[in-house]
């Protein structure tokens, strides 16, 4: 007969064990960030009305281009943006972060409908 382990030393290895998942899942969940809050932009329909765009909680460090613009050749840019997430946002004039750039500070930064946008990134 195989001799049963002692309580104390399972106890331990699932202590043990636990304790690692919990170390493994704080290390995942550092690594993916996201700007907290919401950014939000106008676009405009194919009839030309306008319509609100938003963004909530975006990715950090990833260009992220608007899908409702994202058409160059074919719909008119977005414009009025509006960042009120708690990081800088770096706005393009064109799709995948290339064109002219712009920075609206967090927690409220924001432009008027003269600038026009296709992309955004945030710090």
């Amino acid at each position: 007969m195989k001799p049963q382990p002692r309580p104390r030393r399972t106890f331990r290895r699932v202590v043990t064990a636990a304790l690692g998942a919990a170390a493994l899942t704080l290390t995942f969940s550092g690594s993916a960030q996201a700007a907290e809050g919401e950014f939000v932009y106008v676009f405009h329909d194919s009839s030309g009305a306008p319509e609100l765009g938003r963004l909530v909680n975006p990715p950090s460090r990833e260009c992220i281009t608007l899908p409702e613009v994202a058409e160059e050749w074919i719909t008119p840019a977005a414009d009025s943006p509006r960042n009120f997430t708690d990081a800088t946002a770096v706005v393009f004039s064109g799709a995948d972060c290339r064109g002219d750039h712009f920075a609206l500070r967090p927690h409220g930064g924001h432009a008027s409908e003269r600038l026009k946008l296709r992309s955004v990134s945030f710090s």
